[in-house]
């Protein structure tokens, strides 16, 4: 009784807006206080005991890369290659949006980064061609999903972290189910396109057109080549990676592109500390409240009754899924990782899932909450950018919803797309 008082308070709180972070810290306090059954010192305990974990030093460091993309004019190369790729096909810079997103992933991790710089670019473009806000806001924001699938994604990060996974056996397993949501999403805004007459680009696709775009931007490709290449070979951690990309991100704008400045470089830093900040002080926060409910017994009663259906695998799949779905609506990604994450995949490879496989369906899952309300970042940031009434932007997205769960189903029932590339490189 004790834990379901404490879940429907942070569910009050959070939709009567208090921060996430602050509602998870003050919930564990208020416990505290009220039972005097553990000294207040466990608050900070918990919460230092939720970032010391070395994985996560690489999160800055990937945020970093993006934002130093973002200020030279890497971000706009990639727009501009998504363009000679797809824009000529009906619905082009819908595709175009879904594309570059595909390809901001391979070098960022983060679907909110993803969401504030493909929107920022893509959602007024959309807008003037005659798309509804609604819906470049929709595509926007389901398209920034795949920035925490295709590696690096800070979500397998931080999942790795609380789990003991390997980071690169995540990254690895990623990468498929990531190409395949992408496609899928981009089947999707084909149909909508028929449907719905959206434009077709005026420029016919040109083989010339691709590689004069490919050639303005084949350098900023080698970002996600040496983080593949160097982690998968074994050749540096995660950690490594990240600042080696950072340091190419910056070798690239200020040397080669020569459009980066110092200015821009400052302006970099100052958004990447804001960025972590606002990750770490959930991930922190997310400790003293896992901590709680493992006291209330909360995490164990959910383990035991997800594990009363491992007898029968389809009906095990589906209330796994609506639990990742469920806790996505109403708590952060980045929360629900560290929170609900080891319980969840202890209960995956209990019921006879691969720990990378279920770890991956779990990312994918909580990711699917960023673009869902009450919380979901990417949704009001991509909603706030187009500004159109969230209501709309939440009828548009529902048909890209429904595709990517498609996608965390067939994750479940088809392994070898979660653990083909982790077996074939020896990270299993």
């Amino acid at each position: 009784m004790d834990s379901v008082i404490l879940i429907v308070s942070f569910v009050v709180l959070v939709i009567l807006g208090a921060p996430v972070a602050l509602a998870m810290i003050a919930l564990p306090t208020l416990y505290i206080l009220v039972t005097g059954t553990a000294p207040l010192l466990t608050i900070p305990y918990q919460m230092y005991e939720g970032i010391a974990h070395f994985p996560l030093v690489a999160v800055p460091f990937f945020m970093l890369t993006g934002e130093l993309m973002n200020s030279s004019s890497i971000t706009d190369r990639i727009m501009g290659l998504s363009r000679a790729i797809v824009g000529r096909m009906r619905g082009g810079l819908a595709q175009v949006n879904i594309v570059a997103s595909m390809f901001f992933a391979g070098m960022n991790g983060s679907a909110v980064a993803d969401t504030a710089t493909i929107g920022t670019v893509m959602i007024p473009d959309m807008k003037r061609s005659g798309y509804s806000a609604a819906y470049a806001a929709a595509i926007t924001a389901i398209g920034s999903t795949i920035g925490g699938i295709i590696p690096p994604s800070i979500a397998m990060i931080v999942l790795a972290s609380s789990v003991n996974l390997s980071v690169g056996a995540l990254f690895a397993g990623g990468l498929l189910p990531g190409i395949v949501i992408g496609l899928l999403l981009m089947a999707t805004a084909w149909i909508i396109a028929l449907l719905q007459g959206h434009e077709r680009g005026d420029i016919p696709f040109s083989l010339r057109a691709v590689a004069s775009a490919f050639k303005r931007t084949y350098l900023a490709f080698t970002i996600p080549l040496i983080l593949v290449v160097g982690i998968f070979g074994g050749w540096f951690s995660s950690v490594e990676a990240g600042a080696i990309t950072a340091l190419l991100a910056l070798f690239l704008g200020t040397v080669v592109y020569r459009d980066l400045n110092w200015a821009g470089v400052v302006g970099a830093l100052q958004r990447t500390v804001r960025l972590s900040a606002m990750v770490f002080i959930i991930i922190a926060a997310a400790g003293p409240f896992a901590w709680v409910l493992t006291r209330l017994g909360a995490l164990d009663s959910l383990q035991a009754w997800l594990l009363g259906f491992a007898d029968t695998p389809f009906l095990f799949a589906m209330v796994l899924l609506g639990v990742i779905l469920l806790a996505g609506m109403i708590m952060d990604a980045a929360a629900n990782i560290i929170v609900l994450g080891p319980v969840l995949v202890a209960v995956c490879g209990a019921a006879g899932y691969e720990p990378v496989q279920a770890a991956l369906v779990i990312v994918v899952g909580f990711l699917l909450g960023t673009v869902t309300p009450p919380v979901g970042v990417c949704y009001f940031t991509a909603t706030a950018i187009a500004q159109c009434r969230l209501e709309q932007s939440a009828i548009a997205l529902t048909p890209f919803l429904v595709a990517e769960i498609l996608v965390l189903v067939l994750m479940l029932a088809f392994a070898p797309l979660t653990l083909l590339l982790p077996s074939w490189l020896g990270l299993l």
